[in-house]
């Protein structure tokens, strides 16, 4: 029996529920409603009193999870759109990541961010902020790619006695699939070769790793090889797998959904360049959403961000070079 990544993101959170009793889940409409995309559907009649609505104050939330996370609860916020953590950046940037540093005492909550774009969301609605989290020392950002990993990784985040963003893409909660949840996943910190290629790398996460692919599997006919590697988490980065990549393929496409300006294509194509400028047989090359606020017609939307289409015209102009 197939499950999506939706259902995937809520057997993870009630296993976390029922293995512990300081997992409590916290967030605007998320008990008998089953939140914003029925994320906790049927959890709050599973787990009593301990999925619980919050009022709409997204500043409000995150300090309320900071003080249990602290007090040795593990909560797990849901924030409606990963736009809306905007407001409560304060608490998680100035007191949720520096808590430890501060006082020697741990912070372990996990914030979920319905993240990305779909038709019609626009600027509001569609945003990736893990380039954002990522910046600020004390904070883990995980962007599942998979099935398997928005259910283990979403485990292993609770289990983690730091804060966690976890930045769950929108556009796949009904669009991917797998054959079933896994029994383990490759740890926090690593990325995946989701396709082993030779000519070029492409660097992603999120729902650009399956533009990728599809990119790659159009180039087949063009007779080159790509190899795909899932970062899986923002923050921290596996730059040794990334430059092991390269240094098969010599040349380097990233690809982000998120604005391009001091994004994590940026920060991979830096590190690559710092770190392995000698396995470069071409300069490197990053794709991401055009430099403007998202748009809300479909037909925008889909020319704003990279698609298979764009990245494989981004994958040939690399590969002439």
């Amino acid at each position: 029996m197939s499950i999506t990544y939706l259902e995937a993101i809520r057997a993870a959170q009630a296993k976390a529920l029922a293995e512990d009793e300081r997992v409590f889940i916290y967030g605007q409409d998320v008990a008998a409603f089953g939140g914003a995309f029925k994320a906790t559907k049927t959890l709050s009649k599973e787990f009593p009193g301990r999925v619980i609505d919050a009022p709409i104050s997204e500043d409000a939330i995150a300090g309320l999870a900071i003080g249990a996370a602290i007090e040795g609860m593990r909560p797990i916020v849901e924030m409606q759109f990963a736009d809306f953590s905007s407001i409560a950046f304060n608490q998680i940037v100035n007191q949720a990541a520096t808590q430890y540093w501060r006082t020697g005492v741990s912070c372990p909550l996990i914030i979920r961010l319905p993240s990305g774009g779909t038709d019609g969301s626009g600027p509001f609605h569609s945003q990736s902020m893990e380039s954002l989290y990522s910046h600020y020392p004390g904070l883990i950002v995980m962007t599942p790619a998979t099935v398997e990993d928005a259910y283990g990784m979403l485990l292993e985040a609770v289990a983690i006695e730091d804060p966690v963003i976890f930045c769950e893409h929108k556009f796949l909660y009904y669009h991917l699939k797998a054959e079933g949840l896994p029994d383990s996943i490759l740890p926090v910190g690593k990325a995946r070769i989701a396709r082993a290629g030779r000519h070029a790398t492409v660097v992603t996460c999120s729902a650009m790793v399956h533009e990728s692919l599809r990119a790659a599997q159009e180039l087949v006919n063009d007779g080159y090889e790509i190899e795909v590697v899932d970062l899986r988490t923002a923050k921290p980065i596996d730059t040794d797998t990334v430059l092991a990549s390269v240094a098969r393929t010599g040349r380097l496409l990233c690809v982000g959904e998120a604005f391009p300006w001091g994004g994590l294509t940026a920060e991979v194509v830096s590190r690559v360049v710092s770190e392995g400028f000698h396995l470069l047989d071409a300069p490197p090359k990053r794709l991401n959403a055009k430099d403007t606020p998202i748009p809300y017609h479909p037909n925008l939307w889909r020319v704003h961000r990279p698609t298979s289409q764009s990245i494989a015209a981004a994958l040939r102009d690399l590969l002439s070079l």
